[in-house]
């Protein structure tokens, strides 16, 4: 087995570090997300023994759901997460638009729906990653994901439905 020692932790560290930071950047406020980042990784330094080599990655997921979890107990506000702010300047109106639209949609999903869609979306994770931070097989893993997918469809419909029927009533 590699020795779990403090040149391991440190490269763990500098490998996924930002990817765990952009994780809670996006689920919680900006201004927690260094603090949040340490508990995950003081976590994976006391735990170290139990992290799955070459699933590293979706372990800190896991561990980062847990605290993000925690952390919403204790009580404080951590808004909706929002989309990227990646403006079009050919067309700022409509890229408002569709951002609006995107976050109506994600506020209509169940909150495991967005989990499932925001780690494989934003944070890239494989099949078996997504397994292993969701805590079921990876056939589980691809089911959860084909439904939220399938969720998603449905609610983005819906958006686009009702945006179509009022834009035609707008004088």
């Amino acid at each position: 087995m590699h020795q779990r020692d403090a040149a391991w932790f440190d490269a763990l560290f500098a490998e996924h570090s930002r990817a765990v930071f952009r994780y809670f950047v996006r689920r919680a406020p900006r201004s927690d997300a260094d603090d949040l980042t340490a508990d995950v990784f003081t976590t994976a330094w006391r735990r170290r023994q139990q992290i799955t080599a070459d699933l590293e990655l979706a372990w800190l997921y896991r561990t980062a759901g847990f605290v993000l979890a925690n952390h919403r107990r204790k009580g404080r506000p951590i808004p909706l997460a929002s989309v990227p702010e990646q403006i079009d300047d050919t067309d700022s109106a409509q890229w408002a638009e569709s951002a609006d639209d995107i976050r109506e949609v994600m506020r209509q999903l169940s909150a495991k729906d967005r989990q499932v869609l925001l780690l494989t979306a934003w944070d890239g994770l494989s099949g078996d990653q997504l397994a292993v931070v969701l805590g079921v097989s990876r056939g589980g893993a691809d089911a959860a994901l084909s439904r939220a997918r399938a969720r998603l469809r449905e609610a983005w419909c819906k958006v686009q439905r009702v945006g179509d029927i009022s834009r035609s009533e707008e004088p």
